[in-house]
């Protein structure tokens, strides 16, 4: 089953990623090792990955509307 989560936090040894709405804590060893706070990740075949071009896309969409509120 594919999952889709975005990373918020890390505190110690886990990332706090939202999936569906929940908040769930996840070892940071599951994930990979360049991830970051904001990374959309993906989980499938029992593995996270990084989904870079939905991550940029969703990080400049936000940008844009921080621009807008900042006119």
């Amino acid at each position: 089953m594919m999952r889709k989560g975005i990373i918020d936090r890390f505190e110690g040894d886990y990332a706090i990623v939202e999936i569906e709405g929940s908040m769930n804590s996840i070892m940071r060893s599951d994930i990979p090792n360049d991830a970051h706070e904001g990374d959309l990740m993906v989980f499938d075949n029992n593995q996270w990955t990084i989904a870079r071009e939905n991550t940029d896309k969703r990080k400049k969409e936000i940008q844009e509307l921080a621009d807008e509120v900042w006119k």
